[in-house]
């Protein structure tokens, strides 16, 4: 399998610029994909929010039944890390996309799309964190992820 290839980046990156781009334009909303989820999950504060949220947040997941029925395959994927590990970095997602106020969706793609000061320092705090957790799973703990 080839590791990069560039049309279905390109495509992935329209596509990803049209939703974004598209709920801020017609409903004025980012496309904070933790926000959004947030807000379909019990206590649903604003009931009339409710329909687009779920139809975005579904739409997410129909897209790889929708890359299946285009290209008649879905591509292999491979988990290489320890059940619990893995649990571990989604609650440490979770406390960071609450702590930042944001996830990587709604301050990278949307937030630095507004010169966002904020979303800058955001990023910047997700690439660094994401380098180190690289470099200790690979070099400190040895797990070759």
């Amino acid at each position: 399998m080839p590791v990069f290839t560039p049309f279905e980046a390109i495509l992935g990156g329209i596509l990803i610029g049209l939703a974004a781009g598209g709920l801020m334009i017609l409903l004025g909303h980012i496309a904070g994909i933790s926000g959004i989820t947030e807000e379909v999950l019990p206590p649903i504060e604003e009931r009339a929010e409710l329909p687009w949220r779920v139809g975005f947040l579904m739409g997410l997941l129909a897209g790889p039944l929708v890359f299946a029925a285009l290209t008649g395959h879905l591509p292999p994927a491979e988990v290489r890390i320890p059940g619990p590990l893995m649990a571990l970095a989604g609650i440490l997602v979770g406390f960071g996309t609450a702590y930042g106020h944001g996830c990587t969706s709604g301050h990278g793609v949307c937030g630095l799309a507004r010169l966002s000061k904020r979303s800058f320092v955001a990023v910047t705090v997700f690439m660094v964190v994401g380098g180190v957790t690289v470099f200790v799973l690979r070099h400190v703990l040895g797990l070759g992820v």
